[in-house]
């Protein structure tokens, strides 16, 4: 006996669901008074124009298309001015296991789009992704020069240099004295020991013993190419500050309010403007952003069963910022974030410790930008005041069960 046919209720009057590839993608349009039709384009420009001037002459309003790496972003470019554009993650919209191919992929997404099925992904505005974009690279140039310190560090152990053992910073004044000076054939131990701040004067014996290597041309040459290297990446970090601090015109107020939360530099609230964008009224409140973000528990129950309940991936430049943030604010003094984390480091650890403080950060970050009023700040004695204002709540419901009216005055 065949099945009943499920009929859902339509939601959108005419959309088309695309399935997005790297050289090609299928268009399927589907709705009232337009008759279902699948067809198949390159990735070109002039191809995507005319599929957007396709879907124009059929009245299509509503599209929907798999966020398949980064191929969908010139597709979206084009077409994000003339529809509205619903952008899925593939594992929400999971056709029939045997029935996978591009047409039925991109005729299975219209279908779930006019019944209103999907669930489309954050996509900010064109400013903030530009700004996320130029973030995201400085954060990886930032990673690249620390990759090559690292490098360097290891050339001087090789030549048997432990300046990393007397100086606490190897790249700092001192340390990059010493080795320009050796890059420049310097070999003089007593000359190279001057070199060091007046601060270090009384360390003298020891810096003149872990400068006491040996140094080959071929260190010197590596030593010298590492160097150009991160000088390159510095400038070219000078050069996307300069581009940021001209893209963050508008969001000044914004960065500014950001900034009254404990922990969050002027860094920081950039990078979460950047990701999360300065417009609230995209997210329904502060726990549906929590979880956008991967910075809150996840749900996993089956069979009565609470399975793991680690956070999702999220947004994971985001969550990066916000442990960093959580980190500062947990160093700070007379605060709430200090005294929540330490109730909590002991009992659930360092790590968790630090993703609870992160979430109440982003929640924080929520009603600034919402409302544009500054952080409020409850001090450190609010978590233990609460906390004796539920203990005596308690023991008066206790003894209200026992038949017992209490008034309490609270003693000075």
């Amino acid at each position: 006996m065949d099945k009943p046919k499920v009929e859902y209720e339509q939601i959108v009057e005419r959309g088309c669901g695309i399935d997005v590839h790297k050289e090609t993608l299928t268009a399927t349009i589907r709705g009232i008074g337009i008759k279902e039709t699948s067809r198949v384009y390159n990735t070109f420009t002039s191809s995507l124009i005319e599929l957007r001037d396709w879907l124009k002459s059929e009245g299509i309003t509503h599209i929907a298309m798999e966020s398949t790496g980064v191929y969908w972003k010139p597709l979206f470019n084009i077409l994000e001015e003339d529809f509205s554009i619903i952008l899925v993650n593939a594992r929400h919209i999971k056709n029939v296991p045997g029935h996978k191919t591009d047409k039925q992929d991109s005729a299975w997404i219209s279908k779930l789009l006019l019944s209103g099925l999907l669930k489309g992904s954050y996509i900010p505005p064109r400013n903030i992704r530009e700004l996320r974009d130029l973030c995201r690279y400085k954060r990886k140039q930032i990673s690249d020069i620390s990759a090559e310190k690292n490098r360097l560090q290891k050339i001087l152990e090789d030549a048997n240099i432990k300046l990393s053992s007397v100086v606490s910073d190897v790249f700092g004044a001192s340390g990059t004295r010493i080795i320009d000076a050796i890059i420049e054939g310097e070999q003089n131990i007593d000359e190279l020991a001057e070199l060091c701040h007046w601060r270090l004067t009384g360390k003298l014996d020891q810096i003149k013993e872990s400068l006491n290597g040996k140094i080959t041309e071929h260190h010197r040459f590596m030593m010298w190419t590492i160097k150009k290297k991160i000088e390159g990446l510095e400038k070219i970090i000078k050069e996307v500050d300069e581009r940021i601090d001209r893209q963050i015109g508008e969001y000044t107020l914004e960065i500014e309010l950001l900034q009254t939360i404990p922990g969050v530099s002027k860094e920081g609230a950039i990078t979460i403007i950047s990701e999360i964008g300065a417009d609230m009224d995209v997210f329904p409140n502060e726990q549906h952003l929590a979880s956008w973000a991967g910075m809150s528990p996840g749900n996993n129950e089956s069979a009565g069963k609470k399975k793991s309940g680690r956070t999702t991936h999220g947004d994971k430049y985001l969550k990066v910022i916000l442990v960093q943030c959580a980190w500062a604010a947990s160093r700070t003094k007379n605060t709430y974030y200090r005294s929540k984390f330490e109730s909590l480091v002991g009992r659930r650890g360092k790590k968790r410790a630090l993703i609870a403080i992160g979430h109440k950060i982003l929640c924080a970050a929520y009603f600034i930008l919402k409302n544009k009023e500054p952080f409020l700040e409850l001090g450190s004695e609010y978590l233990e005041s609460r906390r004796k204002q539920t203990k005596v709540s308690k023991c008066l419901l206790e003894l209200k069960d026992l038949g017992y009216e209490i008034t309490i005055k609270k003693t000075a």
